[in-house]
């Protein structure tokens, strides 16, 4: 028995559902007028197509899921939702982005005029080079040239949503997107349609992400849905966990020995007896300080390094 009212829209089946149904498909328009409006427009209508087309490989379609349209000036829209991070997935997002280009080519007597590109990846992950940029969360890409920083080439735009990156709450949203990005990040905690997402767009959403709506087929479908992303998820932690663990007992390892060392070394020229107290003291100090600064770099939160090393917290800020 499923206790969450609304389904998960980072799972395939609950992505799908609201964005790449033709019945809901008013929901995919809204959302992607309020993303690209100011870049290219209002969007009329859109025309799903099928996603075999953009030659995604099996392997692609266990973390990513996948939606592929078109506007009625014959732009293409690639939209998907990537759950897991993906080694070279700037590269494998440029690659898929080729095939709608490629399309263009099969017409007769081409001349090589393109309609525009979007892909648009909501992402459940966040960059490493961005990771300490807390408050950027929205990225457009295009070809541009870099001494004048304008923009070379129109047709070619990539959209990257860093989701675990928006954590504004309701009472701090303005705009109607954040309010997509609200729903998009919090729909299957909600027990009731928020009174600030009262639009009839999202009224209309939640509609559609009822559960208790769903018949017996939609049900197994969701279900089965929800388990490979619960799965997923375990999964990841336990690989940050063991991450976490093999990072601290080399921390500790390498910083006892640099320590050790340093504190044998002085206590020589002290004298025996009073250098082995203080070369031991201060190994100790010097295990603590380098298992911090590891733990720095690693992304820990001061909090957790003041649990684990006994340092406070203005020593922990000074390295």
């Amino acid at each position: 028995m499923l206790s969450e009212k609304y389904i998960n829209p980072f799972t395939d089946y609950g992505f799908k559902r609201l964005f790449g149904e033709e019945a809901h498909k008013d929901l995919l328009l809204d959302f992607l007028n309020e993303l690209l409006r100011e870049e290219q427009g209002e969007i009329k209508s859109i025309t799903f197509l099928k996603t075999e087309q953009l030659g995604s490989t099996e392997v692609d379609r266990k973390a990513i899921f996948d939606l592929y349209c078109e506007n009625e000036k014959g732009e293409k829209f690639i939209v998907e939702l990537q759950k897991t991070k993906q080694n070279f997935f700037k590269d494998r997002a440029l690659y898929y982005s080729t095939f709608p280009i490629q399309e263009q080519a099969k017409r007769a007597n081409w001349n090589y005029e393109l309609k525009a590109i979007y892909t648009i990846a909501i992402l459940d992950f966040v960059f490493d080079e961005d990771k300490h940029d807390p408050d950027k969360y929205q990225y457009f890409v295009k070809l541009s040239d870099i001494q004048t920083n304008k923009v070379f080439y129109n047709k070619l735009t990539f959209v990257y949503l860093e989701m675990p990156k928006f954590n504004k709450q309701l009472s701090e949203i303005n705009t109607h997107f954040e309010k997509w990005l609200y729903v998009l990040k919090h729909l299957n905690e909600l027990e009731k349609i928020p009174a600030k997402l009262t639009e009839k767009v999202f009224k209309r959403l939640f509609e559609v992400a009822e559960i208790a709506k769903f018949n017996h087929e939609q049900l197994m479908q969701y279900e089965d849905s929800l388990k490979y992303y619960r799965d997923l998820n375990n999964s990841f932690a336990t690989a940050r966990e063991d991450g976490r663990t093999q990072g601290l007992e080399e921390g500790l390892k390498e910083g006892l020995k640099e320590g050790l060392k340093e504190g044998l070394e002085q206590g020589l020229e002290q004298g025996l007896e009073q250098g082995l107290e203080q070369g031991l003291e201060q190994g100790k100090t010097t295990a603590k300080i380098t298992l911090a600064i590891k733990m720095k770099a690693k992304g820990y939160e001061v909090a957790e390094i003041m649990e684990l090393t006994g340092l406070d917290q203005q020593t922990i800020e000074k390295l």
